[in-house]
């Protein structure tokens, strides 16, 4: 468990900022501590976590759950990443239409 933690932690970390000193500096750790979760699959503490949650809301139903629900807003990375592709390609008929 710990593990996919860390995993979906770092495509958190990745998908929304631009690496681990900005991410780190968001939540609230030292750089090392997110170095020693991403790496090792440490477990992280309830407060790193809801530092998470309470910046990115749209991810917490996948981070605690592995589910997603799109209608209520509730995403994963993945889905994230696909939607600022359309967006750079220009083929997000939302933006243009919207």
């Amino acid at each position: 468990m710990s593990s996919d933690l860390a995993h979906k932690i770092r495509l958190i970390r990745e998908t929304e900022t631009s690496g681990r000193a900005e991410f780190s500096e968001l939540i609230g750790v030292p750089k090392k501590t997110l170095i020693g979760i991403e790496q090792t699959g440490r477990v992280p503490k309830g407060d790193l976590l809801s530092a998470i949650c309470n910046l990115w809301p749209k991810y917490t139903l996948w981070l605690m759950t592995d589910q997603v629900n799109e209608e209520a807003g509730q995403i994963s990375p993945e889905i994230e990443r696909a939607r600022q592709t359309l967006k750079k390609t220009g083929t997000d008929t939302e933006s243009r239409d919207g």
